[in-house]
């Protein structure tokens, strides 16, 4: 398969077009310096490309199946979603579904193949850092779709969503699973742009406020309506907890018990090395310290599962805290709006 793939119909693409130009430009310079790295990379990409196929092989969700005497429809599919606890996971979606999302996954390994291919050659030519940048930029963009269809997915377990917005949720989520080529920046702009800005930003922890990580998201050009949204005035406290929860990448757990912790010692600001040993985990950072542009991904979707595992909790055990991400309350407010 071409790597260009320009005559390739559009639905078996592995990659937009900005992704095949950036892969082909970045396998050929990998090649001259690491022609055992390109070799591994160009197997992936043919992997990727076999499970592609076979997805497109599978019809439409759309279209009605029939089997043991019952027949699936776009309608059947959308209020069986509609019904899921999540505690089936993956066994509750169709098959073109765990396939659709299986293949996101291997395209984000097969992108952070890439990223860790090209760190160690960045050093030895200008060109090849900026690559770098451009890999974990396109990465970063394959990981906020996966939280994207995450979230959607979290919201139709969410008990006390109503049914017409868990409708568009789960339709949503069909149009996704129908269509690979789909990133986040088609469906959700507005939290790929918080997505982008968080991704940014460093938590000073300091006095646990957030007035400084607040402002920083302003400087990465967090969309106006994400930080609108949560300054309005009929803000909830748990929308103000779930903001918190994002600004810092912790629960409102954690949060808790930093906040009674400075307070027993007579901290006013705390440093990361401290926080650290109180929670017992290392903080991790989105980005580089000393460069915005040198971003993880990765960390940020573990931020997200986290504070996602720890709203699911709170749903089941009924103990206080927000039952929603602040992705979540946002996703709720942009389906209504459709």
């Amino acid at each position: 398969m071409s790597l260009a793939q320009r005559s390739t119909p559009a639905e078996f693409r592995l990659f937009d077009e900005a992704e095949s130009e950036l892969v082909a430009r970045a396998l050929i310079a990998i090649a001259q310096l690491a022609p055992g790295d390109a070799h591994t990379l160009s197997t992936l990409m043919k992997q990727l490309a076999d499970l592609n196929q076979i997805i497109w092989q599978i019809p439409s969700l759309t279209k009605p199946q029939t089997l043991g005497g019952d027949t699936r429809t776009l309608e059947s599919l959308m209020a069986h979603l509609c019904q899921t606890d999540g505690l089936a996971g993956d066994l509750e979606l169709p098959v073109k579904a765990t396939l659709q999302r299986t293949f996101l996954t291997a395209k984000i390994q097969f992108l952070r193949a890439f990223v860790k291919a090209t760190d160690p050659l960045r050093k030895l030519d200008a060109d090849l850092r900026s690559l770098n940048l451009q890999l974990r930029e396109e990465l970063a963009q394959s990981i906020y779709t996966l939280m994207g269809e995450d979230l959607l997915l979290a919201l139709l377990r969410k008990p006390k969503v109503e049914v017409r917005t868990k409708k568009r949720a789960a339709e949503q989520l069909i149009h996704i699973w129908d269509d690979a080529g789909l990133e986040i920046d088609e469906l959700f702009p507005m939290l790929e742009s918080a997505w982008h800005a968080r991704n940014r930003i460093v938590a000073n922890i300091g006095t646990l406020l957030g007035t400084s990580e607040y402002f920083k998201l302003v400087r990465e050009d967090c969309a106006p309506q994400f930080l609108d949204y949560f300054s309005r005035d009929e803000v909830s406290e748990a929308e103000n907890q779930a903001l918190s929860e994002f600004l810092f990448g912790m629960t409102t757990e954690e949060l808790t018990t930093l906040r009674a912790k400075m307070k027993e010692e007579g901290i006013d600001a705390a440093s990361e090395a401290w926080a650290s040993r109180v929670l017992g985990r290392r903080l991790e950072h989105e980005c580089a310290d000393d460069d915005a542009d040198e971003i993880d991904p990765v960390s940020l979707y573990r931020s997200y599962q986290r504070r996602q595992l720890a709203a699911d909790f709170r749903t089941l055990s009924g103990t206080s805290g927000p039952v929603r991400t602040a992705e979540t309350y946002l996703m709720v407010f942009l389906l209504n709006q459709r």
